[in-house]
C-alpha cells in the first residue's frame, strides 16, 4: 500500500486530516503511519498546524494554508527561559495561527508592541525559568497574557529601589519610564503599554495592578498571594488607539520618550547653582534619555564644582548620552567651556 499516496489524495478531497484517520482506514500502528506524514512534511509536500490532539495536516498550498491558519485563533505555550528571544515567540505565532491574520495594520502594531515588551520583561527581569504564554483573538477583541514564576514585578523594584512594600513600588511604577535595570532598560514598556491597552492587568505577590483605559482609571486590589507575574492584555480590534500618536504624545515637554529628550528647565528649580549635589539632584533618573538640554534661562551663573559635575564626571560615566544647553550667558559658557576642557 502507497501510504504517502494515500494521504495526498485524501488531502485534495479533504483539505485537511489527522493521523488518525489513516491509522484508521489502513489499521497500521500510528508510529508508523507518523513516519508517511514526516516524510511529506520534509518534502515540503504537506504542514502540520497544531499539537497533540488537535493536530491536523494540510497540502502545502497557499490557499489551504490561509485556511488552515484562520481557523487558529489561539495559542498557549510554555517557554524554557534560555536563550529565549520575544522576536522569535512572536514569528511563530504568526507563522503558526491566524491571531494575526487580516488585522488591522495599527491593531497588529499595537499588540506587537505591547507583547514584544511584556515578554522581554518577563525574559530579562523575572529570573524564572520557565514562561508561559497566551494569546487569543475573537471578533471583538485580542488578548494575552504573560506568566513567570520567578521574583515578582513589585518584590524586584521594592528590593532594588529599597522600598518598604508593594504600595509603594506599585507608586514607583506608576511614575512611568522606571526600570530596575538602567543599563539595560528604558523602562517604557509597562508605561507604552498601559497607554494602548483597553485593559492591562498586573497581578504579582499579593496585589493587581489595573491599568483601564475605558474608564480612564487605575486600580489597585487585593489577589491571592502568587509566585512571579502574571500580566494580562485586552485590545479591541476596532480599537481606536495609534501606537504612533501614542509616541509622539508622550515625546514633549519635560520627560520626552521616543525622542528620548529632556529639557530641564533650571530656572524653576533654584536662583543660583554652585554645589554637586544640586547637580547631581538634577541629573538624577536622566540617563534613561538619549539627549538631555539644560535651559539656563534666567540663570545668572553657576559654579565651577555644578558644572564640572555635569559636564565632566557625569558626562564621562554617561558616554553615549549627549548634554546640550542653550540660554546661557558668558559666565556660564565660561564656566562649562571649562568643565568640557578637563574632560
Amino acid at each position: 500500500m502507497d501510504i504517502q499516496s494515500l494521504i495526498l489524495k485524501k488531502l485534495k478531497k479533504k483539505k485537511e486530516i489527522k493521523v488518525s484517520e489513516i491509522v484508521k482506514e489502513t489499521g497500521f500502528s500510528r508510529a508508523y503511519i507518523n513516519r508517511f506524514f514526516q516524510l511529506l512534511k520534509n518534502e515540503g509536500k504537506i504542514i502540520l498546524f497544531g499539537r497533540a490532539n488537535k493536530a491536523r495536516y494540510v497540502l502545502a498550498k497557499k490557499e489551504t494554508i490561509s485556511r488552515a491558519k484562520k481557523l487558529i485563533l489561539g495559542v498557549r505555550k510554555i517557554l524554557l527561559n534560555k536563550n529565549l528571544s520575544e522576536d522569535s515567540v512572536l514569528d511563530e505565532i504568526k507563522r503558526d495561527s491566524g491571531v494575526f491574520w487580516d488585522l488591522p495594520r495599527k491593531i497588529s502594531d499595537i499588540v506587537d508592541y505591547a507583547f514584544s515588551e511584556m515578554l522581554n520583561n518577563a525574559i530579562e527581569h523575572s529570573k524564572s525559568k520557565k514562561i508561559e504564554i497566551q494569546i487569543r483573538r475573537n471578533t471583538a477583541e485580542i488578548t494575552f497574557s504573560v506568566r513567570d514564576f520567578g521574583v515578582g514585578i513589585f518584590n524586584n523594584i521594592m528590593k532594588k529601589k529599597k522600598l518598604k512594600n508593594e504600595l509603594e513600588a506599585i507608586q514607583d511604577l506608576l511614575k512611568g519610564k522606571q526600570t530596575t535595570a538602567p543599563g539595560e532598560h528604558t523602562g517604557e514598556g509597562i508605561f507604552f503599554t498601559s497607554k494602548v491597552a483597553d485593559l492591562l492587568i498586573i497581578q504579582s505577590s499579593a496585589k493587581k495592578l489595573i491599568f483601564n483605559n475605558i474608564l480612564d482609571d487605575i486600580f489597585v486590589k487585593e489577589i491571592k498571594k502568587i509566585k512571579g507575574t502574571k500580566v494580562s492584555f485586552i485590545v479591541s480590534v476596532k480599537s481606536k488607539i495609534n501606537l504612533g500618536n501614542i509616541f509622539k504624545k508622550y515625546s514633549e515637554g519635560v520627560f520626552t520618550f521616543n525622542k528620548t529628550i529632556t529639557r530641564v528647565f533650571l530656572y524653576k528649580l533654584d536662583s543660583i547653582f554652585i554645589s554637586r549635589s544640586q547637580a547631581r539632584r538634577i541629573l538624577s533618573g536622566l540617563e534613561k534619555f538619549k539627549s538631555i538640554v539644560l535651559d539656563f534661562r534666567k540663570v545668572d551663573t553657576v559654579g565651577q564644582a555644578f558644572a564640572d559635575e555635569i559636564f565632566r564626571v557625569w558626562q564621562n560615566r554617561h558616554k553615549n548620552i549627549k548634554i546640550g544647553y542653550i540660554n546661557a550667558n558668558k559666565n556660564i559658557v565660561f564656566m562649562i567651556k571649562r568643565a568640557l576642557a578637563n574632560k
